[in-house]
């Protein structure tokens, strides 16, 4: 057998491979998506219907009428973006000061910082509801951001880490001879080359506040203060599930995080291969 066939044959593999893992990965977003277009008459009957007859966004409608999901769409918006611009702010500098000043105690630091990480986030949401609510930030969106901010900023000051340990250090000391100051090094030289690094913690850092259900079904017991993954969860109740309604409210909640991966994904990977060669 020659080369070329060997290639010709391995390339097909992989081709098949991929479009096996893909067709396992979407498979369960197709399926969602026809039960939001399925008439409630479709969902219930056995055997089951795989496609309907009567395709109707009627589920869409009521989702953006009378279930209001819009507002819970701007909150989610709103809480998200905000808490993942300013934690992986905050990243930014926390993760410079470890990986470029030496200091006593830093390698402790860094211990606890992970050891943080291994504490279910559940243990600390009664602790947290108790001084939430003597500060009365209960159910209020900023009080919910200061939360996400706290819970992401220690995993994106690990990441922020990682990144600046693999960018040279002899560019920031070619820049501080040349009279440029600390500062001025961080923003000039160093930021540009971290950005598909700061993409990627923002990603993450997005879409672990856009899918976050438990803190926020806690502290907000407002209609008019919910987010999205709260509001698919009213959907359950003890009357029943609106399987087509719950459908198209998880087709919308996509989106946004489809977006964010869209326009950054090649940052990502960027990212997360930056300094696979070291100086």
């Amino acid at each position: 057998m020659s080369v070329r066939v060997k290639k010709a044959i391995s390339k097909t593999l992989k081709g098949l491979a991929l479009g096996l893992y893909l067709a396992f990965a979407l498979a369960p977003i197709l399926w969602i998506f026809i039960t939001s277009i399925k008439p409630p008459e479709d969902i219930y009957t056995f055997p089951i219907k795989y496609w309907t007859q009567k395709p109707s966004f009627e589920a869409y409608r009521y989702l953006f009428g009378f279930a209001n999901f819009s507002r819970y769409f701007r909150n989610s918006l709103f809480v998200t973006f905000f808490a993942s611009i300013v934690s992986t702010f905050f990243a930014l500098f926390s993760g410079y000061a470890l990986s470029r000043f030496p200091f006593k105690g830093k390698g402790i630091l860094m211990i606890f910082l992970f050891f943080t990480q291994m504490i279910p986030a559940y243990l600390l949401m009664i602790p947290q509801f108790q001084m939430f609510s003597s500060l009365k930030l209960t159910n209020n969106l900023f009080g919910i951001i200061i939360i996400y901010i706290g819970l992401g900023a220690t995993f994106s000051t690990i990441m922020a880490k990682g990144f600046f340990d693999r960018i040279p250090v002899s560019m920031e000391e070619a820049a501080l001879i040349d009279g440029c100051n600390r500062v001025g090094v961080l923003f000039r030289i160093t930021v540009p080359l971290l950005l598909p690094g700061l993409a990627a913690i923002f990603s993450f850092s997005f879409v672990n506040n856009w899918n976050e259900l438990f803190t926020a079904a806690l502290f907000l017991d407002s209609d008019s203060k919910m987010t999205v993954p709260v509001a698919l969860y009213s959907f359950i109740s003890k009357a029943g599930i609106q399987w087509n309604v719950l459908g198209a409210g998880i087709i919308v909640a996509l989106v946004p995080t489809m977006i964010v991966f869209f326009f950054a994904q090649k940052y990502i990977v960027a990212g997360l291969t930056q300094g696979a060669v070291k100086e």
